[in-house]
């Protein structure tokens, strides 16, 4: 069977539709009474969500990002995982571990009561073994209303206590950096990537200013984006997570990437869900765990 007879078992019409890119890349247009969505199969990538009561986009994707295999796309939602930042032994596996750039088979798809889900499941293959010799099954739960919901499903099948850091690696879409403020990390501790990691502690909203790169630890709290150029506040909400990563890359950080557009780093903001650093879990075997976002918009 091919994979476009595969996928047609998975279509809904009108709301699930699948189709490749000139690259070869696979991807789902998702649609609800209240909401929209496209997920690219490579890494089970969602790279756009808006609620149709908004006329911006919820999450942001550069308008430069490169759609080829094997590469990994700027913006969206990037699953992080099985370990988050530099692998802890290997300077030569990729940073924020290999999902995010592999295939994932998509295994359901349904609609109801105004929600469209689809489900992938990441495929090991013998250049992902190489690098994570376990056998845990990942899937990821994508539904779309006025709200968009993901879950991260990790399932320890090996006999042995496994290390696991994750991120849902979110990019939010925003009026202008310099105008936003973030809420809900007041008093938490956080590590400092661009001051060596050097452990500090949150005062109040954040302000933005200068590129920002911080996990936040030991944090379960509801994050909001109060946002006064688009009028409006994005929440986030999780379960299973316990890290938050702020990320904002800022003029130069940016132009060296290459996948921003000169002025583009200034409409987006990373709010990413995690577990990693302090929070890094250890998975019992036959044990499931599950990080689960929920992300909103609303007028202020």
């Amino acid at each position: 069977m091919s994979i476009s007879e595969t996928l047609s078992r998975f279509a809904i019409p009108g709301l699930l539709q699948f189709r490749s890119s000139q690259s070869g890349l696979l991807f789902a247009d998702i649609e609800s009474p209240e909401g929209t969505a496209t997920v690219c199969l490579q890494g089970a990538h969602l790279t756009t969500f808006r609620p149709k009561a908004q006329p911006e986009p919820v999450v942001w994707v550069s308008e430069a990002s490169r759609y080829v295999p094997g590469k990994s796309i700027r913006g969206g939602a990037p699953v992080c995982w099985p370990w988050f930042g530099a692998h802890p032994s290997e300077s030569s596996f990729p940073g924020h571990g290999f999902a995010r750039t592999v295939p994932w088979d998509v295994i359901d798809s349904s609609a109801s009561q105004g929600v469209t889900q689809i489900t992938l499941q990441l495929q090991p293959s013998a250049a992902t073994r190489a690098q994570w010799p376990h056998d845990t099954p990942v899937t990821l739960r994508i539904a779309v209303s006025d709200v968009l919901d993901m879950a991260l499903t990790t399932h320890n099948a090996s006999s042995q206590a496994l290390p696991l850091s994750e991120a849902l690696h979110t990019y939010l879409q925003i009026g202008d950096i310099a105008d936003v403020t973030l809420h809900g990390l007041d008093g938490c501790s956080y590590l400092d990537k661009t001051e060596g990691f050097a452990r500090k502690r949150q005062q109040g909203a954040l302000h933005f200013a200068a590129e920002t790169d911080r996990v936040y630890v030991d944090t379960q709290s509801d994050c909001v984006i109060h946002d006064p150029r688009l009028q409006r506040r994005i929440r986030i909400a999780k379960q299973g997570s316990a890290s938050t990563v702020v990320w904002t890359p800022w003029a130069d950080k940016a132009a060296a990437m290459g996948d921003f557009t000169p002025q583009g780093w200034r409409n987006m903001l990373c709010v990413e869900s995690a577990n990693a650093a302090d929070n890094t879990l250890t998975l019992q075997p036959g044990a499931t765990h599950t990080l689960a976002v929920r992300y909103s918009a609303e007028p202020l």
